[in-house]
């Protein structure tokens, strides 16, 4: 049965409100600035008191992550730790400007279920519950996130478009390059180090060559790779031995060895769109025809024939194996090591990438067990945290259900033993506060306090109920969720003489 909260208020006094502010970089008319003034004026004429804040500065809205002021917000009103009854909107725009255009109204939808009414101070419609507003916040949530896919395409075309005039797009330069700082002219104005970028819109950024050692140990792995056929390993060893270590003085390692040998930049070409991140979606590698390649964009270290080679090298030993083909070289990894993991598997040559496991098997552990091999460490970790993250919400809800009734009759007790310990005039004195919940989520087996043990989290049901250990001013409850997971929820409660 869906729970609401009922908010009665004094029609003399103001009605609490809390406000809620977002702002990304797209506009100026959305500075926190500009959206708490027409909030504060909204309030004021419609006789509100704003009593909490919730902001997020500088974030995206495409999707919730990192939103620590929404986040919070969501929070609060599911935990029932609200004390206002409205909250304040700058426009329908400021919940996100998401793909998906019912998460915006999810959000309003927590709040109404909750009895909090969202205010949007900024729109021309009243948010009344009526035909004509739900229409218009749907058309308004609709525009929000077009407006996010179009400015998507108009970003990705101006940086296809600086990527063909030469111009570096993000990401640190690598091994025996660096980055030049040049202004609208083409003038060098100084090398950026790491962590540092342009001040000015119309600077850009270009690659150079980086110091002479390092660009001699980049044509020595060519040389060494080309010339005189030793594979990466090899290479990675040689390196290792003489002291010449590869980016900020870390050691070589066969993956670093292989970028190298396969980055274009090293023949001075301009590369872009290997892979996709458009919209806060998942990462997709594309393919080569989606690339956007740009030669002679920077001063090469390396000739494009020598480059051509290793590619050819590189290219020769890769062919398409079956499953079967797969499991059998991590069978052979396996005799030939008598353990395996994902770093042992990389750095192996002739062996795919543990990437490629995982992708074909779903996970390096599914590989393993088709071997009939089980590690030492225990994996089923991975699987219990991919159910968490599935029935997380389910949990929590089905948590605090529990934990209210438990808290109600700790509280019903604990006045009762106050009330048996001092005398009828001191009772109306006498004040509990809301009891504050502190839940910590933790791999046990079995747990002992106060001389007693709570069975197994690993052997409990799946909804066994809550079970308080001890009443007292700091009770301690368990409650198992799933497989061997056992969350502990600490209740403290605190009385006021």
């Amino acid at each position: 049965m869906e729970k609401t909260s009922t908010t009665f208020t004094n029609p003399s006094l103001p009605l609490r409100a809390a406000h809620y502010v977002r702002m990304s970089t797209e506009h100026q008319q959305y500075s926190p600035e500009n959206q708490l003034d027409v909030v504060r004026q909204y309030a004021a004429s419609h006789q509100m008191e704003i009593v909490r804040e919730y902001s997020d500065h500088g974030r995206s809205g495409l999707n919730i992550a990192g939103r620590e002021g929404l986040n919070k917000l969501m929070s609060d009103v599911e935990n029932k730790r609200t004390d206002f009854s409205a909250l304040l909107v700058y426009d329908v725009s400021r919940w996100g400007r998401f793909q998906d255009v019912d998460e915006s109204a999810y959000y309003e939808y927590v709040l109404k279920r909750a009895g909090i009414r969202v205010h949007y101070c900024a729109e021309q419609f009243e948010n009344d519950g009526s035909m004509s507003s739900s229409v218009l916040k749907t058309l308004k949530r609709s525009m929000a996130a077009e407006y996010s896919r179009e400015l998507s395409v108009k970003v990705f075309s101006g940086q296809c478009r600086l990527i063909e005039l030469g111009f570096r797009q993000g990401g640190p330069p690598g091994y025996g390059l660096r980055r030049q700082l040049i202004d609208r002219d083409r003038n060098p104005k100084g090398l950026l180090g790491r962590g540092e970028r342009k001040s000015l819109q119309t600077d850009r950024v270009i690659l150079v060559p980086g110091p002479e050692l390092e660009i001699e140990t980049v044509r020595q792995i060519y040389e060494l790779f080309v010339a005189q056929r030793k594979i990466e390993r090899e290479i990675t060893a040689e390196l290792n031995g003489r002291g010449v270590f590869g980016e900020e003085g870390r050691p070589w390692t066969r993956a670093t060895v292989h970028q190298v040998l396969t980055n274009p930049k090293y023949i001075g070409a301009n590369i872009y769109n290997r892979r996709s991140f458009k919209l806060k979606h998942r990462r997709v590698n594309n393919p080569t025809q989606m690339w956007i390649w740009r030669d002679g964009a920077f001063e090469p270290i390396i000739p494009v024939s020598v480059f051509e080679k290793a590619r050819s090298i590189i290219e020769a030993r890769h062919h398409h194996l079956s499953d079967q083909d797969l499991l059998e070289k991590l069978r052979e990894l396996l005799r030939a090591q008598g353990q395996l993991s994902g770093i042992l598997i990389d750095e192996t040559e002739d062996m795919p990438s543990s990437s490629c496991y995982s992708s074909r098997f779903g996970s390096l552990t599914r590989a393993y067990s088709l071997i009939g091999w089980t590690p030492d460490r225990d994996y089923a970790y991975i699987a219990i945290n991919r159910l968490l993250r599935r029935r997380h919400a389910d949990i929590i809800a089905s948590m605090l259900d529990r934990l209210l009734a438990l808290a109600k009759d700790l509280i019903s007790r604990l006045a009762s033993s106050r009330s048996t310990s001092r005398s009828d005039s001191l009772l109306p004195s006498m004040r509990v506060e809301e009891p504050m919940l502190s839940m910590v989520a933790t791999r046990r087996r079995a747990l002992r306090r106060s001389g007693a043990r709570v069975p197994s989290a690993r052997h409990a049901p799946l909804n066994s109920s809550i079970s308080a250990m001890s009443v007292s001013n700091s009770s301690v409850i368990g409650m198992s969720a799933v497989s061997n997971i056992w969350p502990l929820i600490h209740i403290y409660t605190h009385k006021h003489p």
